[in-house]
């Protein structure tokens, strides 16, 4: 039997604030913890529309229908509309999480400016950023975060060595492209202590309007892709799964039991693999199919 870890990305207000009151119950109704990673400052959804030059952008867009997921408020803040404080404003719906026994943990301070400038940032402008999340986290929760889950899945050797730094043991920040073991990050040629769980399955949105999949589809043709007894980490999103796309999110969970596997959390995926070695590697970058621009990723498992 394998260990499936959900890990819930939370990027905007709306997400918040609808999304995750929606996954509560859907996991509640199950009797299942998820990881819950929170976007703790600013929401300026909008300015990521700079996107639209990026190679791929613009494919993803019109595949996932970004309106009908994220609103056209939502991708008006920060554009023609001020970007709303999400910490302030969403506070109840995050220890909401927490108090129904969910793993939370940061996510990022603003997801646009850390999904667009993270890679390149150096170590000031990367500490300052994650030391607005950490002071907001704790503001919100009384209590430091259990991990870390980077927006984008975008890092940089000063974030990674921030990690350490708060005294995490694990974290997800970023993808393997198939499959994908445990590894600990190397920074300067040294392996950190913490370890990195990379997501080992592709997102709803990544899938839709590829190869005749759609919203009615997409969980059966995630579902064949688990059909092996190997550990998984999967990432959804409130703005999805805890929106319209609700019904394959439950279909899956069901799915997913239904072949046999465990799901639970991050911490509890790490906690079953405690004592095996992991190997150390350094921060490498790679393309997902389905999505735009590169992001971390990690080494395939190797095949036996």
């Amino acid at each position: 039997m394998a260990t499936i870890a959900l890990k819930v990305d939370v990027d905007t207000l709306r997400g918040t604030r609808a999304g995750v009151p929606r996954l509560l119950q859907m996991l509640a109704r199950r009797g299942l913890q998820a990881t819950f990673l929170f976007s703790l400052g600013p929401d300026h959804t909008g300015w990521a529309l700079k996107r639209v030059f990026r190679s791929g952008f613009l494919g993803k867009v019109s595949r996932t229908s970004v309106t009908r997921h994220y609103g056209w408020r939502t991708l008006m803040y920060g554009v023609l509309l001020p970007a709303p404080d999400i910490g302030q404003r969403a506070a109840a719906q995050m220890r909401a999480a927490r108090d129904a026994g969910h793993e939370c943990g940061i996510h990022c301070w603003d997801h646009v400016v850390w999904q667009d400038g993270v890679r390149h940032r150096d170590a000031a402008w990367t500490r300052a950023q994650m030391a607005l999340a950490w002071q907001r986290y704790g503001d919100v929760f009384g209590a430091a975060p259990a991990t870390h889950g980077a927006a984008g899945w975008q890092m940089n050797d000063t974030a990674l060595q921030q990690l350490d730094d708060w005294g995490l043991g694990w974290a997800s920040d970023g993808r393997a492209v198939d499959g994908g073991d445990p590894y600990r990050p190397m920074v300067g040629g040294r392996p950190l202590a913490h370890v990195q769980w990379p997501t080992t399955l592709p997102t709803l949105d990544e899938l839709i309007g590829t190869e005749g999949i759609d919203e009615s589809n997409v969980a059966p043709a995630l579902l064949r892709r688990t059909e092996t007894d190997r550990d998984q980490v999967y990432t959804l999103h409130a703005e999805l799964e805890g929106g319209l796309l609700a019904p394959a999110f439950e279909a899956l969970l069901d799915g997913w039991r239904a072949q046999g596997h465990r799901l639970g959390t991050l911490g509890g995926l790490h906690a079953a693999h405690a004592c095996r070695p992991v190997p150390a590697l350094p921060l490498a970058w790679g393309q997902v199919a389905g999505r735009s621009g590169e992001v971390v990723v990690a080494p395939a498992r190797p095949r036996t």
